[in-house]
């Protein structure tokens, strides 16, 4: 029986559940009617059962006479400050009831922002058109109710409700549905780690929800150990992968949930509960590198921020913040990506204070690992959201594009890669009064620490996120070279899905070698037995790239010279 949420017992009649052992008294209120006192139960629980029906408004009203909402509500009206509203579980006729999904080793994904491609509905008209790119599954960042119109998706507080602005359920379904008859896969993006900074009431009725004295930049810890909590996000993760029928989860910085019992146990019981008949996929964003999580066979692939952070250094030069730990030898650490996954696997962090970070983890598999140039993280946390097309030469963005989507490893691409935008993608909220100035100067505080940042002056010219102009100036727009741009990854993702994709199951890396400053190349042995070979120099100075017995099957560039790349099948 779920726990969270309310369930329908029979036609027409609903039970309303709330886990609230801070509570003294509690009331349910259904638009329009009398108030229902609500029965406690054991372990915290209160309940209450009523007749209702599907698109019903309701709330609960704590014992000081503050409304609040369902934290488990599938549908908001009027806000994450406004009613709950009942599901409508018939809201959409499936058109793709045998959809039993993709495999992993087959995916190409674009992430994607349901607010700035215009709702669920915007999404679903771009469709054709990334699948016509080759693109096989879609990432939607995270589409729980937050605050405002706006929210770059990290600061939900009803991890149920899809947001009001993007579209309703149903719209959420049909989206899907269409993705499906397209043949794409939809993941979900969850986070589990915390919520938002306004519309968040867990902690005035259920305080135990959090660990007060374990310290996250959010607040107190989740208390993923309890299992009312555990509960809660679990039920989470089905309602998406059952109701919505989405085809996996990327569940966000689990580092910050701090609990490997917690995401074990999540993923068993998730793929318990769906079973063998379809290709669900869980993945995982770990700052920590945890090896063991992905050996275990629960979880499919790991978001590999190492691979961006070389990647980005040889790109551009950068050496702040995070880049710092990748500055000194990127093209040995970029070989030891290439040929073994993460970079630090065990090896201490300079700009994490020393600490050890990462375990060994050559042992697994090319596809537990997804390979990134950007995304909304390491473009979103840029002061002013520039993308790598502004921020590197074109002949080498080509030549790591090359490599990213040739590799062995699971390629994620960020919408308007595909177009080489050059628009930002900027931090956007659409908070007020003191939540809106705390976060403007909290933001504008964070970059100081950065050269370009230090003066006053520069760090006023960092965008507000509150503004409605900053999320507009992030939807992403073609540039004059748009059309050469998504040439290029047509004919490399037709490149994949023809020679690699094919060959990818099984595939061993045979090692990777250092050829110069900014030069590496790097082998797979694949299922067939050929050996894969990609070679790419994304300095100024020339190198000598391996010699192959078979022609190339792509090149970009002069073989060797600086910003190029040529990649080889051949018969072993």
């Amino acid at each position: 029986m779920s726990c969270w949420g309310p369930l329908c017992i029979g036609p027409g009649h609903w039970r309303f559940r709330l886990w609230a052992p801070g509570a003294e008294a509690l009331t349910l209120e259904i638009a329009d009617r009398t108030p229902l006192t609500m029965t406690p139960e054991k372990d915290g629980w209160w309940h209450a059962e009523t007749q209702a029906l599907p698109g019903t408004r309701y709330r609960f009203r704590l014992a000081d006479g503050l409304a609040i909402p369902d934290p488990a509500s599938r549908g908001q009206n009027g806000g994450v400050h406004g009613w709950s509203v009942l599901a409508d579980a018939d809201d959409h006729a499936w058109q793709t009831a045998d959809w039993r999904g993709r495999h992993w080793h087959e995916a190409v994904i674009m992430e994607v922002h349901a607010g700035l491609m215009g709702g669920f509905g915007g999404i679903e008209g771009e469709l054709p058109r990334l699948r016509d790119l080759g693109i096989t599954a879609i990432e939607l960042m995270p589409l729980g109710a937050f605050s405002g119109q706006r929210n770059w998706g990290y600061d939900g507080v009803l991890p149920f409700a899809p947001a009001e602005s993007y579209g309703t359920p149903a719209d959420l379904k049909r989206l899907i549905d269409r993705a499906h008859e397209l043949d794409i896969m939809v993941l979900v993006d969850v986070v589990y780690n915390h919520f938002g900074p306004d519309g968040n009431y867990l902690g005035l009725y259920a305080p135990d929800f959090f660990h007060a004295d374990l310290d996250t930049p959010w607040g107190g810890a989740v208390a993923v150990d309890r299992p009312q909590v555990a509960a809660f996000f679990l039920e989470n993760a089905l309602m998406w992968l059952e109701d919505f029928r989405a085809d996996g989860l990327r569940l966000d910085a689990v580092h910050a949930i701090g609990n490997t019992d917690f995401l074990d146990k999540l993923a068993y019981d998730i793929r318990e509960r769906i079973g063998p008949d379809r290709h669900v996929h869980l993945v995982l964003e770990n700052e920590s590198n945890d090896a063991d999580r992905l050996a275990a066979g629960l979880y499919d692939a790991q978001w590999n921020d190492d691979f961006h952070n070389v990647m980005h250094v040889l790109l551009t030069g950068e050496d702040e913040a995070y880049y710092a730990d990748f500055a000194d030898r990127p093209a040995e650490r970029l070989a030891r990506c290439l040929a073994e996954g993460f970079i630090y696997q065990g090896e201490p962090s300079p700009t994490h204070k020393g600490r050890i970070r990462g375990k060994p983890s050559g042992h697994l598999r090319p596809t537990a690992f997804v390979s990134f140039l950007q995304n909304h993280d390491q473009i979103g946390n840029r002061a002013t959201g520039e993308r790598l097309t502004l921020l590197a030469p074109a002949d080498p963005l080509r030549a790591a594009t090359a490599l990213l989507l040739l590799a062995p490893q699971i390629p994620l691409l960020f919408m308007g890669d595909e177009i080489g935008s050059r628009s930002p993608f900027l931090f956007f909220t659409d908070f007020h009064d003191a939540l809106a100035d705390a976060v403007r100067e909290g933001r504008r505080r964070e970059f100081a620490r950065f050269a370009a940042f230090r003066d006053e002056a520069a760090r006023a010219r960092i965008p507000d996120p509150n503004a409605p102009e900053t999320f507009e100036a992030s939807r992403p727009e073609a540039p004059s070279d748009a059309a050469e741009w998504t040439a290029l990854y047509r004919s490399l993702i037709a490149l994949r899905t023809r020679d690699i994709v094919p060959r990818l199951a099984g595939s061993k890396p045979e090692g990777a070698d250092v050829l110069g400053d900014a030069a590496v190349s790097a082998r797979w042995r694949m299922s067939d037995g050929t050996r894969l070979t990609l070679a790419l120099n994304l300095g100024a100075d020339g190198v000598d790239f391996p010699e192959s017995k078979a022609d190339a099957i792509f090149t970009l560039g002069r073989a060797g010279a600086g910003g190029s790349f040529a990649a080889w099948l051949e018969e072993t």
